[in-house]
């Protein structure tokens, strides 16, 4: 596995991984920031963190695929 391989700009699992991963930061930073109730500490957590393990799947399937440029052509 490659690194390089996730940087696909042209694949919109890129981008969708970059956006949950943003918006996981978000919401970890509303939890340490705010007194919220418990209640919604606990919900914006559980959002956080499904948020971390759809990151986490689309950056395997990322590393997984082949880029186009590492593709072989056709016969």
């Amino acid at each position: 596995m490659k690194l390089g391989r996730l940087w696909q700009p042209r694949n919109p699992a890129f981008w969708l991984m970059i956006a949950v991963n943003l918006l996981s930061t978000l919401l970890a930073w509303v939890v340490r920031s705010y007194t919220l109730g418990t209640p919604a500490s606990i919900l914006i957590a559980v959002f956080a963190i499904g948020n971390v393990v759809i990151g986490l799947r689309l950056m395997w399937l990322l590393l997984r695929d082949p880029t186009p440029e590492e593709t072989p052509p056709a016969i």
